[in-house]
């Protein structure tokens, strides 16, 4: 795993850390954007603002390391993730079998994710469920032989219609509206009505294109298709400007 946007990095200096793992050669490869949230994690105060990378140093690193990564045989699976053309990652995206969950993409689709430890969370087909967040409070209720689950959540149709376009698009990079409708028997435009008019921008900048069948993300679009499937997003809707919950995308 690597991580950019840390604390006085380079596009240079990380152009150097991806010749080293070129050079080691593993099978697969993830490129994450750090996730600077001093609202959440309090010991992140002590990160000043001005020695993180700026945005624009951010893209550039993510777009060289794209292009130096798939120069050298590696696939670029979805969003942060690279692997081997030989690897069965490559061949699920290729076969249309790709699949992302909590830990990043896999192979298997539909497959129930049971989390242990503080903060876990474990998916199931309608259920998410979160474990308790105080370390004391997990060994407490572990040592009573309670359930260490703090919160759940059972998901709405709605729930699953947007994660399966969003599934769709960070997997695939696009959608296929009859799939979407025929899985879930609705009108695609219709039903997102009052998405897509969200994707207008990224249209205009040629990173977005829209027809009756798909929607496609096209050229540098890849590098912000986390910003592109928010659109799909119904939560992000209510949540405020006073009260940031997660990271910067960029």
């Amino acid at each position: 795993d690597l991580i950019y946007g840390l604390p006085h990095q380079t596009p240079e200096s990380f152009a150097e850390t991806v010749e080293k793992i070129i050079d080691i050669s593993p099978d697969r490869i993830a490129v994450f954007n750090y996730a600077h949230v001093p609202w959440l994690k309090k010991h992140q105060n002590l990160i000043k603002a001005e020695d993180l990378p700026s945005a624009e140093d951010r893209l550039q690193i993510l777009g060289a390391t794209i292009e130096r990564l798939t120069q050298s045989g590696y696939q670029y699976i979805g969003m942060d993730h690279f692997a081997k053309k030989t690897d069965e990652l490559a061949a699920a995206q290729n076969n249309g079998t790709l699949y992302r969950n909590f830990q990043g993409y896999s192979t298997k689709a539909g497959c129930d994710v049971y989390a242990f430890g503080i903060s876990a969370i474990s998916q199931f087909k309608n259920i998410y469920a979160q474990n308790v967040k105080n370390i004391h409070d997990y060994y407490a209720r572990i040592d009573a032989g309670r359930a260490a689950t703090q919160v759940g959540y059972r998901m709405t149709e709605d729930d699953h219609i947007r994660k399966e376009t969003i599934m769709q698009l960070m997997c695939h990079l696009t959608v296929g509206k009859h799939m979407v409708e025929e899985s879930f028997n609705i009108n695609f435009d219709d039903y997102f009505a009052a998405d897509l008019p969200k994707l207008e921008g990224f249209i205009e900048d040629g990173l977005v294109s829209i027809n009756r069948d798909s929607i496609d993300v096209i050229g540098r679009g890849k590098l912000i298709i986390r910003n592109i499937a928010m659109c799909f997003d119904a939560y992000l809707d209510k949540m405020t400007a006073e009260k940031p919950v997660f990271s910067k995308t960029v």
